[in-house]
Parts: C-alpha cells; structure tokens; sequence
C-alpha cells in the first residue's frame, strides 16, 4: 500500500467518540507502569513488530502510545512517532470489540495528539484498511511510497504476515 497522508488542522468530528465513551469505554494516554500489560496484549492479538512500536511510544515523553479500555480491559491501542516523526501507527481493537467505533475513537485521539504536539500534518504509513482513513479522513495517497519508510525492515523467522 501506498502511504497516506492527513490534515491535522482540518480534522472531523467522529460520532464514535460520544458512542465510546457512553459505552463506559475510556480512550486516553498509556501510562509508563501499564506498558507490559498493554505490551503483552498487542503480542497477543497482533503482529510482533507492532510490540516493537508500542515499547517506543511507552518510552517517550510524552507517552505516543494510545489505548481504549472498559472496565480494566484492554480493548485497544494507538501510537504516533513510533517507526518515524510524523507517522501514526500501528493502531488495533480486539477482533470481539470491533464495530463499536472503537477504532476510530483511538484514531482521533492520537492524531488530536499529534495536533498538540505541532504537527500539520500525519503519514499514515503501509495503511490496511485504506478505504477506512480515506472515508473518514479524506486522507491522500502519497505516490511513490511504498516501501517508504519499511524498505528493508528485518523479520524474525516468527514474523508472520503484517494484519490488515
């Protein structure tokens, strides 16, 4: 996939937001203690290399690392900066929350994030569900960026196909 790319000062309003939150889902910041857990998770239910992702999210200050969680469950996550400045991702919801608007709560919140930290704009790199981001974001394709910034990454004999 072609990278895309997103306005941050021009971003949407998402009713997913309201609909998350009067779930009793709270989307906000990871916290440095929680990261094994939220760690252990994504190596649970996503691909390794997005364990490698969310640690350097875990690790900056502030926190670039995003989660969705109900009732002391993890449902889902978010990072930005993580791979390179700029970017955000990767981002999942576990398979049993989907179609909550979950995904797109995390979403909105890690790039307002970015927002806050001065970005204009955000590289959506090596994106899955291109559909999703374009219909919500009216994202760009960016030409000639595949590979982009993954061109050559090493894979561990483990490493099984990238999730969509």
């Amino acid at each position: 996939m072609t990278d895309l790319l997103v306005r941050l000062y021009d971003l949407p309003v998402f009713e997913a937001e309201a609909k998350v939150a009067a779930a009793g889902i709270v989307v906000r910041r990871a916290i440095a203690p929680e990261g094994h857990v939220i760690l252990d998770w994504i190596g649970k239910h996503f691909h390794r290399t997005w364990v490698s992702e969310a640690t350097k999210g875990l690790a900056q200050n502030p926190v670039t690392t995003w989660i969705a969680v109900k009732d002391g469950k993890l449902l889902g996550f978010a990072c930005h900066d993580t791979t390179a400045k700029g970017f955000f991702g990767p981002t999942g919801v576990d398979a049993e929350a989907r179609g909550q608007g979950i995904g797109e709560a995390l979403l909105i919140a890690t790039l307002r994030g970015m927002r806050e930290a001065g970005y204009g704009y955000a590289v959506i790199g090596d994106p899955g569900p291109v559909a999703f981001y374009q219909k919500r974001l009216d994202a760009l394709e960016i030409p000639n960026s595949k590979p982009g910034v993954y061109a050559g990454m090493l894979r561990g004999e483990q490493d099984g196909p990238m999730p969509e």
